[in-house]
């Protein structure tokens, strides 16, 4: 495994040039109960909108959140929404965006409807003149893409096939890359990808490459074989074809196809993932990463980005803490000592609206008892929270002499838990104070409790969360545990 932190200490060094077709990207979201009486169509009861940088803004969205700086170039139209892009993007950090007018054309924009409920896109508006830029457009594109190349440590090219990357635009901007020794990465929409010939690599979806090719494209055999002779015709060193579920497989000219196979992850919504892709492997090329590495940091940065409502972008501290292994180093980052940035973890999963579940004990010495509570916890949720007595708290409740292990431990075994998602010790005698600040969906007990003796029932329940009790498993406590083995006995 590299080590990540190192690489992403380089990816924030780097400069990214990214040319393509911005947009913004709308989504309505609201919940569908009854068929319109003027026409058998359904009707949607907006709760919430939201607007985000799209298209290949989206993927300079990506770069400045991998903690990169990217230098942004497009086409905007004379119009609100192209003010509204231009406002919106010299607001970001990380971003510099230097955008040609066209009056010609409108900016794009899509408006997505979508099913609150069941996350389902069930309409989409949009408002676009995808063709080729004018000549005129186009010699200005190119007279403001060209000068910016020296201050590039690498090129990305965005084609959602909207007018920006015409034929002329990717060959001016691919020949001037080379001779100044900058790789160009490309996310093809053109199905003849001889247009983007000398690229150093291409990442299109398994239906472009299919078409592209006119192959099967139904394995990893099919597609090594197809993507040989598609490197010939591009002359690029390598091919990246992205299948959704079904992972990733990259095939350099030189040496063996790579596939990883995709996240195992709940998707809610598949908006920009490409972007995220494309995003996250010129980051890490550029910070000097082999093939591998930067196919698997884009494989984890695309589970995460799917994991998410909207148009994504996809952090550093999120890409960590999906591509770590699950040993020692990912255990220790899920522990929380007391008073620390428990807050940071909540408004993340929040935010992605995540269902957050709680528990709490000494387990002094962990048992199967505790192992059925936290499973059926996590079971509940989306994320689950352990509260952790401290030292000195499990002392005052349960004498001298214990606990048997101290509270680094103890939270260290309970992190390396596939079930936990976060151990957060206390210090007081309850964890009234972590289920305050914390407000979980669901608050789980074993089940010698009763809803009115556990702690915090009250101001769970007042926020619409639940108190589940989880049956106790016979012949197994803690406190036995310590005495039998105390008293030499088996």
């Amino acid at each position: 495994m590299f080590d990540f932190d190192a690489l992403s200490n380089v990816m924030a060094r780097q400069t990214v040039l990214c040319i393509g077709d911005l947009m913004l990207d709308e989504f309505v979201y609201g919940e569908v109960s009854r068929i319109s009486p003027e026409a058998p169509a359904p009707v949607i009861a907006v709760q919430r909108s939201e607007s985000n940088i799209g298209g290949a803004g989206n993927v300079a969205r990506n770069i400045a959140s991998l903690g990169a700086r990217c230098i942004f170039a497009g086409l905007v139209g004379a119009d609100d929404v192209g003010a509204k892009l231009k406002r919106e993007l010299a607001a970001m950090t990380g971003i510099e965006s230097v955008l040609v007018c066209d009056a010609a054309r409108p900016t794009t924009r899509k408006v997505r409807f979508v099913s609150e409920h069941f996350s389902t896109h069930m309409l989409r508006a949009d408002w676009e003149l995808a063709q080729p830029a004018a000549a005129a457009v186009e010699q200005e594109l190119i007279e403001t893409v060209l000068p910016l190349l020296p201050r590039a440590d690498i090129v990305l090219l965005s084609d959602y096939a909207k007018g920006v990357l015409t034929a002329r635009v990717i060959r001016n901007v691919i020949e001037a890359a080379k001779k100044a020794g900058k790789r160009v990465i490309v996310d093809p929409k053109n199905p003849n990808f001889a247009i983007y010939r000398g690229a150093t690599l291409l990442t299109p979806n398994r239906k472009e490459f299919a078409e592209a090719t006119r192959s099967r494209a139904d394995s990893d055999t099919t597609i090594a074989e197809a993507a040989q002779d598609l490197m010939q015709l591009a002359d690029c060193e390598a091919i990246l074809v992205t299948q959704s579920e079904r992972g990733m497989t990259l095939v350099p000219r030189r040496g063996a196809p790579i596939h990883v196979p995709a996240h195992p992850v709940k998707v809610r919504d598949v908006s920009g993932a490409g972007d995220t892709v494309v995003a996250v492997l010129a980051t890490v090329l550029a910070a000097g990463a082999d093939w591998e590495t930067s196919l698997r940091m884009a494989n984890a940065a695309a589970a995460v980005a799917v994991g998410k409502k909207g148009t994504a972008s996809v952090s550093v501290a999120e890409l960590r803490r999906r591509i770590l292994p699950h040993a020692y180093l990912a255990a220790e980052e899920k522990i929380i000592a007391a008073g620390g940035a428990l807050e940071v973890h909540l408004l993340d999963w929040r935010k992605q609206g995540l269902r957050i579940g709680f528990t709490n004990g000494c387990f002094d010495i962990l048992h199967p008892g505790h192992v059925k509570l936290l499973t059926a916890a996590r079971a509940a949720c989306d994320r689950l929270i352990v509260g952790l007595n401290s030292d000195a708290s499990v002392r005052r409740l349960k004498g001298e002499g214990r606990p048997v292990q101290n509270e680094r431990a103890r939270a260290e075994v309970l992190a390396a838990l596939e079930a936990v998602d976060l151990v957060a010790i206390f210090e007081e005698d309850t964890p009234i104070r972590l289920i305050t600040a914390v407000k979980p969906g669901v608050l789980v007990k074993g089940g010698d409790y009763t809803r009115e003796t556990v702690v915090g029932h009250e101001l769970v329940e007042a926020h619409g969360g639940v108190v589940m009790l989880v049956d106790t498993l016979p012949g197994f406590s803690t406190t036995s545990l310590v005495n039998r083995a105390r008293s030499g006995k088996a």
